[in-house]
């Protein structure tokens, strides 16, 4: 019998490439909604209630507002808003940051999938706050640099449409007053007293991304070299399938010294790099935003959830 599917808010841009990423399972039967439907709360609840997993690709309020239609106790929700990251009943859809959080994705009827940034931020930070390299109070900073289809439909048809400013061809910072809605989820998943100081700048590519954390050895608890904090992350992500923690200073990958943002677009795929010295030490995730930021995991924890290889699909 196949798994009965409904994504409720196809029509976004991380509903619909979920359903690309569908086009070739046939263990599955994907729901469809009348075009003319869309906004009916009568129809979406019995599809969500007909379905065995509902994707929600909709704004925080209206995905709070889905999960209240849900009467069918084995109708599980995978969540792709920020809706529900921070709230501890549900489950946080990072797999690879441990054992524990994989077994309770496995057995979740609720899971929250990350953001595209907290994703990049979290695979550097929470392994080294559970290694004690970060104590919780540590002042984090993290830069960061995606394309514009992070930006939704909105900023896709600005920038591809007959609007696109001289502005828009060039790197753009933004979140400037630290209100980003990505903020909480890294502060709670990572275990931080305090935020971080986040500066995400979005740029005239498609897709793609890459999260950098900075640390100053000298104000760590104790003498950490990139080697060491190489050893401690290699450590943690051993025998992963899609994060990988690269050659000490980028080796082979980068044969040219830069670390392009684009290079994982259309993969579910995550790099992790370790650059610096003694003294100043550079760690940086390379993910699509799309991908390991949004669709591609949330289709993992959905093959997760029913007890699949993870990567079907992928």
């Amino acid at each position: 019998m196949k798994t009965k599917i409904f994504i409720d808010g196809k029509e976004g841009t991380t509903g619909l490439q979920i359903y690309e990423r569908f086009a070739d399972r046939d263990d599955l039967e994907i729901l469809l909604i009348d075009e003319d439907k869309r906004k009916d709360v009568n129809e979406r609840k019995r599809l969500i209630n007909e379905s065995d997993i509902t994707f929600l690709c909709l704004p925080d309020a209206a995905a709070v507002e889905a999960v209240t239609l849900v009467e069918n106790d084995s109708t599980r929700i995978i969540d792709a808003s920020t809706a529900h990251r921070t709230n501890d009943d549900w489950a946080y859809g990072f797999p690879e940051l441990s054992q524990a959080h994989r077994e309770r994705i496995k057995t979740a009827k609720r899971v929250a999938n990350p953001g595209c940034y907290a994703s990049g931020f979290i695979s550097i930070v929470y392994p080294l706050v559970q290694a004690g390299v970060l104590p919780k109070d540590y002042p984090v900073i993290s830069h960061a640099v995606s394309g514009y289809s992070g930006g939704g439909k909105k900023m896709i048809a600005a920038i591809e449409g007959g609007g696109k400013t001289k502005e828009m061809c060039s790197p753009r910072q933004y979140a400037l007053t630290q209100s980003h809605k990505h903020i909480p989820e890294m502060q709670k998943i990572c275990g931080l007293e305090y935020q971080p100081m986040f500066n995400p700048i979005v740029d005239d590519f498609y897709a793609g991304m890459v999260v950098s954390v900075p640390l100053i050895a000298r104000t760590l608890p104790k003498k950490y070299t990139p080697k060491d904090i190489h050893k401690i992350l290699s450590e943690h992500y051993v025998g992963q399938r899609f994060v990988k923690v690269m050659e000490l200073g980028g080796g082979d990958t980068l044969p040219d010294g830069f670390l392009p943002a684009n290079t994982l677009e259309g993969t579910n795929d995550m790099q992790i790099f370790v650059f610096g010295n003694d003294d100043r030490i550079l760690i940086a995730s390379r993910l699509d935003n799309l991908g390991k930021g949004a669709s591609g995991a949330a289709v993992q924890n959905m093959n997760i959830m029913l007890g699949l290889d993870e990567a079907t699909g992928l």
